[in-house]
C-alpha cells in the first residue's frame, strides 16, 4: 500500500522518483575539507542538518563533517506530530511529504494488560499535524542532502579525531578540528563556531567536558528486528498506520511495533539491562532471547498473525542508555542531539528533540554573531531550551514507566536539578494551578509530575468520553490550544464528575505539549527574558515583551 503523498504518481513513477531522491547529491567544490569555516558542524543526523540547513540559509559558511557515508542505517523510525513545522521552517517539507513515507496519524498504547489500550490522535490539531513512521536512512539521507542543496559544504567519510582549544577544554573555546577520512588524508579545519552533532558518541561532553550524566533508572537495552507480512495496527480505520506501544505482561519492559513504507514492520523489545541479562544468560543467541519476549505481548502476536515472517538476520540490540549532562554549549560551541542527552527509546522523542536542539543551536550562534545577546545569554538561553525539551519528555517517560510497573519510584539523583526547576516552572499551572510559587526539587514535586503525566496515557478517556465532557463544559476547555487549567481549577469545576476529571487531566497534560508542536512558540514564551526569533533571514533572540489582551488582537 502506497503512501497517500505518492498516489498521483503511477508505480514506475514513484520507483523512478524514489531512485533519483536517494541518489542524487550536490557535489562539493573539493573532495577535501577547508582549512577554515565559519561554524564547523560535526555530524550529519537530523541534529547536525538541521541545524546546517538553518545556519546556511541564514547567509553563515556552514562546513559538516560527517564520519559515515549516507545513506546509513540507524533505528528511530517513528516521528512526533512537530515534524512537518520543522521542516517547513528549513523548506524541506515538500520533498518530505512527497517522498512516500508511511503517513501516521497517532499513536496507540498498552500499558496495563486486562483493561483498554489508549490511542493518541496526532491530527486532534488538524490534518497537518499527522506524521511519519521512516525508514531512519533514507530520511536522514534527505536531511542531509537538503542541508547540501542549502549551499552546505558536507563532508562524508571523514571523521573529526579530536578537538584543539585555546586552552583547558574545560574552561576554553574550541578552535580547530583535527580530521581522517576513509581515503587514509587527514587534516586540520579551523573555525569560528562549532556545533556537536556526533550523536552517542558525543564528543564534547564525553571525551572534553567530562560532563555526561547516566541516568540509571532508565539504564535500558534494546534489541529488534524486521518483519514481512505484519498486519497494520486498525487497518481501515482513522487510527490506521499508527504504532503499537505494548507493555510486556511480565512486567519487565515494553515493545513497539511499527510499520513502514517498504512493507516491513519494526517490532522491538525495550528492558532494563539487569532484565535483558538476565533473560540473555538463558538463551544461546540474540535471536532466540529476542523471539522468547514475543510471549510476552499478545497484541503483538495478534498483529504477526500467521501471515507474518522475521526477515532473517534482521535481529539488532543496543544499549538504549538515558543520559543528560551538566551543560550543552560553552564559548563559541553548542551541543546537540544525541551529543547532548538521550531520553528513552518510548514516546519517540529523539528526533524532535535533536532538530530542537539544532534550531536552537542555530538561533542562539545568529543572536551572538549580531550582538542581539551577549555569548553568555546565548549559551544559557541554548542550555534552557535544550534541557527543558528533555525534562518535558523524561517525565511522560517516567509516567508511562510508572503505569506500567517498571518505575515505581522517582529516583533523584537522576534527575538534573537546574534542568527540572526550569521544566517545573512551565509544569506548575498543569499541576497546582496558578498560585502555587514553591522553588526547589524534592520528592513530592517528581512524584506530582510523573502522576501529571500518567494521565496522559488514560485507557478510560476515549473521543466518546471527550465529546461528552464537551457538551457539559463547552469547547474551550477541551482545546488543546486553550491555557492549562491546573489540578485546583478542574476540581472545582467537574466536583463529582469522575469521567469530567479523568478527560480534563489527561488534556491539561497534552496541552504541555503544544509548545512542541509548533516551531514557531519558540517565539511566544521566553526563557531568561528572550524568545527565538523564527523568521528565515532573522532568525535570533529578541527581548520579549508582553503585550496586553488589546494589544494581541
Amino acid at each position: 500500500m502506497l503512501a497517500c503523498g505518492w498516489s498521483k504518481f503511477s508505480k514506475t513513477e514513484l520507483l523512478i522518483r524514489r531512485k533519483t531522491v536517494m541518489e542524487a547529491s550536490v557535489l562539493t567544490m573539493s573532495s577535501l575539507p577547508p582549512s577554515h569555516a565559519t561554524i564547523l558542524i560535526m555530524g550529519g543526523g537530523p541534529a547536525g542538518s538541521y541545524a546546517a540547513s538553518a545556519l546556511q540559509r541564514e547567509g553563515h559558511e556552514v562546513v559538516l563533517l560527517e564520519s559515515a557515508h549516507f545513506p546509513r542505517y540507524h533505528v528511530g523510525e517513528s516521528l512526533l506530530p512537530s515534524m512537518r513545522n520543522y521542516l517547513r521552517f528549513i523548506g524541506l517539507e515538500d520533498e518530505f511529504a512527497d517522498y512516500g513515507f508511511l503517513t501516521k496519524p497517532g499513536a496507540s498504547f498498552k500499558l496495563v494488560h486486562g483493561i483498554p489500550d489508549t490511542w493518541t490522535d496526532f491530527t486532534r490539531m488538524g490534518p497537518g499535524y499527522g506524521t511519519w513512521n521512516v525508514i531512519r536512512s533514507e530520511m536522514d539521507h534527505l536531511f542531509l542532502r537538503h542541508a547540501e542543496k542549502q549551499g552546505v559544504r558536507a563532508f562524508q567519510g571523514t571523521r573529526v579525531e579530536s578537538i584543539e582549544f585555546e586552552g583547558d577544554p574545560a574552561s576554553s573555546r574550541p578552535i580547530a578540528a583535527n580530521w581522517a577520512n576513509k581515503d587514509g588524508d587527514t587534516g586540520k579545519i579551523t573555525f569560528d563556531w562549532l556545533i556537536d552533532a556526533t550523536g552517542r558518541a558525543g564528543i564534547m561532553s564525553t571525551k572534553y567536558l567530562k560532563t555526561r550524566e547516566m541516568r540509571e533508572s532508565l539504564r535500558n537495552v534494546a534489541v529488534w528486528g524486521y518483519w514481512k507480512g505484519v498486519k497494520r495496527y486498525a487497518e481501515g480505520t482513522k487510527k490506521a498506520n499508527s504504532g503499537w506501544f505494548e507493555a510486556l505482561t511480565d512486567e519487565t519492559g515494553w515493545s513497539w511495533t511499527i510499520p513502514l513504507h517498504d512493507g516491513t514492520t519494526s517490532i522491538g523489545f525495550v528492558m532494563h539491562q539487569t532484565a535483558s541479562n538476565a533473560k540473555k544468560s538463558t538463551k544461546p543467541t540474540l535471536t532466540d532471547h529476542y523471539l522468547d519476549q514475543l510471549q510476552f505481548v499478545p497484541g503483538v502476536r495478534e498483529l504477526i498473525g500467521e501471515e507474518g515472517s522475521m526477515i532473517s538476520d534482521s535481529i539488532k540490540s543496543a544499549a538504549d542508555y538515558s543520559y543528560s549532562a551538566t551543560r550543552y554549549s560553552g564559548d563559541h560551541f553548542r551541543i546537540v542531539g544525541d551529543a547532548a542527552n538521550f531520553v528513552d527509546p518510548f514516546f519517540s522523542s529523539g528526533v524532535h528533540i535533536a532538530i530542537t536542539g539544532g534550531l536552537s543551536a542555530a538561533l542562539t550562534v545568529c543572536a551572538s554573531i549580531k550582538g542581539q545577546v551577549s555569548e553568555a545569554i546565548a549559551q544559557e538561553w541554548h542550555d534552557s531550551k535544550v534541557g527543558i525539551a528533555h525534562t518535558r519528555f523524561l517525565f511522560v517517560v517516567l509516567g508511562a514507566y510508572q503505569q506500567m510497573h517498571l518505575q515505581m519510584h522517582p529516583i533523584l539523583s537522576d534527575i538534573n536539578a537546574k534542568n527540572f526547576d526550569e521544566a517545573f516552572k512551565m509544569f506548575r499551572p498543569v499541576i497546582y494551578g496558578l498560585a502555587d510559587s514553591s522553588k526547589g526539587l524534592t520528592d513530592s514535586k517528581v512524584q506530582d509530575m510523573m502522576d501529571t503525566f500518567q494521565n496522559y496515557f488514560d485507557p478510560y478517556v476515549d473521543e466518546e468520553h471527550v465529546m461528552a465532557v464537551r457538551r457539559r463544559y463547552g469547547t474551550e476547555v477541551i482545546r488543546l490550544e486553550s491555557p492549562v487549567l491546573g489540578r485546583e481549577k478542574i476540581m472545582s469545576l467537574v466536583k463529582d464528575d469522575n469521567d469530567g476529571e479523568r478527560v480534563l487531566k489527561k488534556i491539561d497534560a497534552a496541552r504541555v505539549f503544544t509548545d512542541d508542536i509548533e516551531v514557531t512558540r519558540m517565539g511566544h514564551h521566553p526563557l531568561l527574558g528572550y524568545v527565538a526569533n523564527i523568521e528565515k533571514g532573522q532568525l535570533g533572540l529578541r527581548k520579549f515583551v508582553e503585550l496586553s489582551a488589546a494589544q494581541e488582537m
